[in-house]
């Protein structure tokens, strides 16, 4: 009787103790057997030699799936060298990771899944992982990751193998609970660059009178490090129509490759892509960068969430991935492009 009472009261103080969860479904996790097929696309399905789309010239693109439930929902995107071609970091919007080497063949393999070690709240609900951007250190591995919902950067080590530090700044306290840090890009220098999705810039926020024209978004300039302390400084970015930021790359010279998001009914997403001159990241400039492509019907296009760039040959190779939301309707598509321009 005396254990059971023990038992009963230890199951009655778990419960009191560990916050509970209702509504939103528990989140998904990637099991550990890694398992990934990808399938070749086309630009253009009705005519494969079309291959040029703006400024860029399309290299080729895969279909990425998986049997494993929790696969898809990416936001962001890494891509590094490796033998025979790259090694490909996937982030989803529920903090799970997918890493794959994949070179010429289209072929993905060393497949592995995992999940973020640690993040915003509990970890059970969506919204407590709501990883949407992405920056590593190309020399040391750390890894540092923008949350909506929260607005803050976590940083992580190598592989994430672990949580190592975190801030909210107070420059990100009012950005919209699900338009927050969308992108973020470490630049060559160290600096970082951080823009919200929604978040727009208004007087009194703003000096500048050609922001009453524009619509704007927020952007954020870290000296350093964003764990590490300090004020960032603050300018604003333009993005190109009823269009929104998703995610950001810099180049090897500073000037940044946005990417931009469009949606229209009844299910129809495109994506613009633009380029910042370096000189434009700066406190109180407004960055509204040269179009260089716009990826939309009757060419492949879904939600892109994720860029990133690549050198190969002495061209800049830009990738970009996008975000299923896990619905039937959409791919996870991850595309090669050479920038042209």
């Amino acid at each position: 009787m005396r254990r059971l009472i023990t038992a009963l009261f230890v199951c009655v103080s778990v419960c009191a103790i560990v916050p509970g969860w209702s509504g939103e479904s528990r989140l998904d996790l990637l099991g550990e057997r890694a398992q990934l097929t990808a399938t070749r696309v086309m630009l253009d399905r009705t005519n494969p030699r079309h291959v040029r789309v703006g400024g860029l010239t399309y290299l080729g693109g895969v279909a990425l799936d998986s049997r494993d439930p929790a696969f898809g929902g990416f936001s962001s995107l890494d891509v590094s060298s490796a033998a025979g071609g790259h090694r490909f970091t996937l982030l989803s919007d529920g903090g799970n990771i997918v890493q794959f080497d994949m070179g010429g063949d289209w072929r993905p393999h060393r497949i592995a899944f995992s999940n973020l070690p640690a993040g915003p709240g509990i970890g059970w609900e969506k919204r407590d992982r709501d990883s949407e951007s992405m920056a590593i250190d190309p020399k040391t591995g750390q890894i540092w990751v923008g949350f909506e919902d929260s607005n803050s950067i976590w940083r992580y080590a190598p592989g994430f193998a672990r949580y190592e530090a975190r801030v909210a700044p107070e420059a990100m306290r009012k950005w919209p609970a699900n338009g927050g840090p969308e992108s973020m890009a470490r630049l060559p220098d160290g600096r970082f660059v951080v823009i919200s999705e929604e978040a727009h810039v208004r007087r009194p926020d703003w000096t500048g009178s050609e922001t009453d024209r524009l619509d704007t978004r927020q952007a954020l300039i870290f000296a350093r490090d964003p764990t590490a302390g300090g004020a960032p400084a603050r300018f604003a970015y333009a993005p190109y129509g009823r269009y929104d930021p998703s995610d950001v790359t810099a180049l090897p010279n500073g000037d940044l490759l946005v990417l931009d998001r469009g949606f229209r009914l009844p299910f129809r997403f495109s994506a613009r892509i633009s380029r910042i001159d370096r000189r434009d990241v700066a406190a109180g400039r407004i960055a509204k960068g040269r179009l260089i492509a716009t990826i939309d019907a009757p060419l492949i296009h879904d939600n892109f969430e994720g860029i990133d760039t690549t050198i190969e040959n002495g061209a800049t190779i830009v990738w970009i991935v996008s975000d299923d939301n896990q619905l039937v309707l959409q791919r996870t598509l991850l595309l090669k492009f050479r920038l042209d321009r």
